[in-house]
């Protein structure tokens, strides 16, 4: 009876064994699903955010660049203007036939009013540009990035204050061209009324547009020449 009793005891107690060693497994296995589900969903959100941030530092950029190339486009247009009625304007001023001379003024003050509303709408979106491009840098981290956006950011700023200088130069050309007139009997154009003033408005808005001229063209090269990559890689 004893043999048999201690068989007995024995196979429970190896039984309780092999119980305890499988919910010891099965313990073990839901800490590590627990543990691993609580991983991915942090991981998972990590990867979120960052997938969220690319895709709003693509979509700023792009915005910013579409505005950008509006601005451009805008302010080739009003440079064609302003080129043809300062041409218009130096042809009225130099004719020795009154009745050319008002043909080349008119042509002068039409392209000084075409001129205008191109500059405008050009800074008007050179600004915007700006402010897009001063957004997208809280998208990203990457230093390259954050220092080329710095460039488009010194772009678009050096672009909007060459449109308004542009602007301004439009309206007083417009005004030196509308006061042109045919003095008889000199032969020869001179202005309605006194116009040093705002000649002199006039040559400070060219002047200070050259200047300026060469600022943004160097931070456009610069863009041009900027490398992402390390040659040595």
């Amino acid at each position: 009876m004893a043999r048999k009793f201690n068989k007995n005891m024995f196979v429970m107690l190896f039984a309780i064994m092999i119980g305890a060693i499988i919910v010891t497994y099965f313990a073990a296995d839901i800490v590590n699903k627990t543990k691993i589900d609580t991983l991915t969903s942090r991981y998972e959100g990590e990867i979120t955010s960052v997938k969220g941030k690319s895709e709003n530092f693509t979509s700023r950029f792009l915005r910013s660049s579409v505005i950008l190339d509006l601005s451009r486009e805008d302010r080739s247009f009003g440079n064609y203007h302003f080129d043809l009625a300062f041409l218009w304007y130096q042809s009225a001023l130099s004719e020795k036939n009154s009745t050319i001379m008002d043909t080349y003024k008119l042509r002068g003050i039409d392209n000084c009013t075409n001129a205008m509303p191109y500059y405008y709408n050009s800074n008007l979106n050179f600004n915007e540009a700006n402010k897009f491009f001063k957004e997208t840098k809280n998208h990203t981290e990457v230093e390259k990035y954050l220092d080329m956006l710095d460039l488009y950011v010194k772009l678009t700023k050096s672009g909007s204050t060459l449109t308004m200088l542009r602007y301004n130069a439009s309206q007083y050309l417009m005004f030196l061209t509308e006061n042109l007139t045919f003095n008889f009997e000199t032969n020869n154009v001179t202005y309605l009324t006194n116009v040093s003033q705002n000649l002199a408005a006039f040559l400070a808005a060219v002047s200070a547009y050259q200047e300026e001229v060469e600022n943004y063209d160097e931070i456009q090269d610069e863009i041009d020449e900027y490398e992402f990559f390390d040659e040595e890689r």
